[in-house]
């Protein structure tokens, strides 16, 4: 059964982009189809960090408003046979979108796809109102950074109020020797913070900013901690 899996964050900049595009690449890689669609209209990345943003024409505000179909904007991801998505737009958008549009949407995708990843701007706004009704689960990207742990809390709240009772927490850019001085929140007091549990811990690490600037997800380099990192929080997140 297909799923929606809405990728959030309280503040901007802990990873949550990162995140997604490495989530839909590791199912993708399991041989699941993937859908991910990116929200953040007028502050779009994932093209970037799927290094596709040479390829995008349309965008899922033309694909919500009528103005071309799902295909014209759905675009296969290189070095993949499973992985798509559909970049959002290039600017902010005042086309009228509801929640029906994009739950429309989203039941038409699950016809073709197994998961759809939403990719959502950080914090609290119209799109974040639009997707929350789609979803069937919510990951909330944070980091050991108290604004960015008290705005997950808050963030997690207002999806759960929203109806989206399955979520859980990745904490990203995380310096174990700063932790282990003190000098950032213990992962036991984050996790007191959220209703959801902590399914991963991704550690600080040069090489996730490299492929990100690169625009190739993280885990398609085999054999490394951070593969098989990813890997293990997937697979706690469906458990």
């Amino acid at each position: 059964m297909s799923e929606v899996v809405l990728v959030a964050s309280g503040k901007g900049g802990t990873g949550k982009t990162m995140f997604s595009s490495n989530i839909g690449a590791t199912l993708a890689q399991a041989g699941y189809r993937v859908m991910m669609l990116d929200m953040d209209m007028g502050l779009r990345n994932l093209d970037l960090y799927l290094g596709m943003e040479n390829r995008v024409v349309y965008n899922i505000m033309d694909v919500l408003s009528g103005i071309c179909r799902i295909n014209k904007a759905t675009i296969k991801v290189d070095g993949f046979e499973t992985l798509y998505f559909m970049a959002a737009a290039p600017r902010k958008d005042d086309r009228d979108i509801t929640p029906l549009h994009m739950k429309v949407l989203c039941d038409k995708l699950k016809d073709v796809f197994d998961f759809i990843i939403i990719d959502c701007p950080a914090g609290i706004g119209d799109m974040l109102d639009v997707s929350i009704p789609c979803a069937d689960r919510a990951v909330i990207i944070t980091e050991p950074e108290s604004a960015a742990i008290r705005d997950a809390d808050v963030t997690e709240r207002y999806i759960m109020d929203g109806g989206v009772r399955n979520t859980c927490v990745v904490v990203n850019r995380l310096n174990a020797e700063l932790m282990q001085q003190g000098f950032l929140p213990s992962i036991s007091s984050i996790a007191e913070t959220y209703e959801g549990n902590i399914v991963g811990i991704i550690q600080e690490d040069d090489n996730i900013r490299i492929s990100t600037n690169k625009g190739i997800p993280i885990v398609m380099k085999k054999g490394t901690y951070i593969e098989k990192n990813m890997k293990d929080i997937v697979r706690r997140i469906f458990r």
